[in-house]
């Protein structure tokens, strides 16, 4: 047999030889107080040697109880489970409302919104050699509420399964909805869409849903990488205005406009950082923020959305918040940086394409992003330069420098 198959085998093998140790997170929601109560058990607690979780704001995080020992000191606590079946118990403060703001999350007699990444703190895990959790979410809802959502597979009518790949430590992540809520659902594409709202928040359920069907196969020519599910939430009484993307979801206001007088759509916006999801370092906070606004105005400019002399209304909305930007590097861009990162980014474009002979775009040099943890302005600029073919006359632009 020849080595390469050889080791290709033993790697597809991998997963059988590993022990598989349940992990569940049962959640149950406490409106009267504005928290959750989480129960986390592990099947076989010597398959873990410890948890370090990152408990963040002091007050967040309360009532812990666990088998084996708890240690909490400095924003951080340590849980070295016990033999055998074990369990670790907390609360958590999910109405949360910074001052002088809307709530970020909330929960009402009737309803909760909040994000997975609340419910269990970040964690270092140190587990046994050959040891594989296999985590799931349940839920106990309050007398009366009929239904939650999650952008985590149903494995049950209140169970997900939670399997991120590109973690160690499967936790919770992504908007969750919770309530007596109204929804409306498609298949979009290998994707389960599924747009949710508690009931009588204003939401249009039916309206977001069409946007993105129109949009979709725009959105599945640039980005490679297609959801197994898609949630999309929102809600209108005390929530934060605007848009937000989460592990696959989002949340959009329901008063806010799908598509704004200027032609913008923070939905689209926030659709784009859930497929592209692109990370920046080193100054490079300009390329992230504006790749996100080209693909927002783009796509729905492609799917037909946009006629030519809208689009120009737009284009000269970049060049007037843009003219007096003199660099793009920083380590947080303003919206001026940003318009005046979507211009290059659009001259990029132009450019690849008339040299390309239209075989290539910048939609090549974003694929080629998507595939780097991180990525410095630097690097886009000699990916860019690969897919062109020569050195780009756009990107010697003093803005980068």
């Amino acid at each position: 047999m020849r080595p390469w198959l050889l080791l290709l085998g033993l790697l597809v093998s991998v997963p059988a030889w590993a022990k598989k140790v349940d992990l569940d997170y049962q959640v149950r929601l406490l409106p009267k107080s504005g928290q959750a109560e989480v129960r986390v058990t592990l099947a076989d607690g010597s398959a873990v040697r410890s948890l370090d979780f990152d408990l963040g704001r002091q007050g967040v995080y309360s009532d812990f109880q666990a088998d084996g020992q708890w240690q909490a000191h400095d924003g951080r606590g340590v849980w070295q489970p016990g033999p055998g079946k074990t369990h670790l118990s907390y609360r958590v403060q999910l109405d949360v409302k910074p001052a002088n703001s809307a709530h970020e999350s909330r929960i009402t007699p009737h309803w909760a919104l909040w994000r997975g990444e609340q419910l269990v703190p970040a964690a270092r895990l140190d587990q046994q050699d050959g040891t594989e959790l296999v985590a799931r979410l349940s839920f106990e809802l309050p007398s009366g509420w009929q239904s939650v959502e999650t952008a985590w597979p149903r494995i049950g009518k209140r169970r997900f399964r939670i399997d991120d790949v590109s973690r160690l430590f499967d936790r919770p992540t992504g908007w969750m909805l919770a309530g007596n809520l109204g929804s409306r659902r498609a298949r979009l594409g290998d994707t389960e869409v599924t747009v949710a709202a508690p009931q009588g928040q204003g939401m249009r359920r039916m309206d977001t849903l069409t946007l993105l069907t129109f949009v979709w196969p725009q959105v599945q020519a640039v980005f490679p990488r297609t959801p197994a599910k898609l949630l999309v939430v929102g809600a209108r009484d005390d929530v934060m205005r605007g848009a937000r993307a989460s592990h696959n979801s989002l949340y959009l206001h329901s008063g806010r406009a799908l598509i704004g007088e200027n032609g913008s759509s923070a939905m689209l916006r926030e659709l784009v950082q859930v497929f592209a999801q692109i990370k920046d370092r080193e100054r490079s906070d300009w390329l992230g923020e504006s790749l996100t606004d080209y693909y927002a105005t783009e796509l729905l400019r492609r799917a037909g959305g946009l006629s030519d002399d809208r689009y120009h209304v737009v284009q000269a909305r970049l060049q007037n918040d843009s003219a007096q930007v003199g660099t793009l590097r920083g380590d947080q861009a303003d919206a001026a940086q940003v318009a005046r990162g979507v211009l290059l980014l659009q001259a990029l474009d132009r450019e690849i394409r008339l040299h390309t002979h239209d075989q290539r775009s910048l939609d090549d040099v974003t694929r080629a992003l998507m595939r780097l943890p991180s990525v410095s302005t630097e690097e886009f600029v000699q990916i860019s330069e690969r897919v062109l073919g020569r050195q780009s006359d756009v990107l010697q632009s003093k803005l980068l420098r």
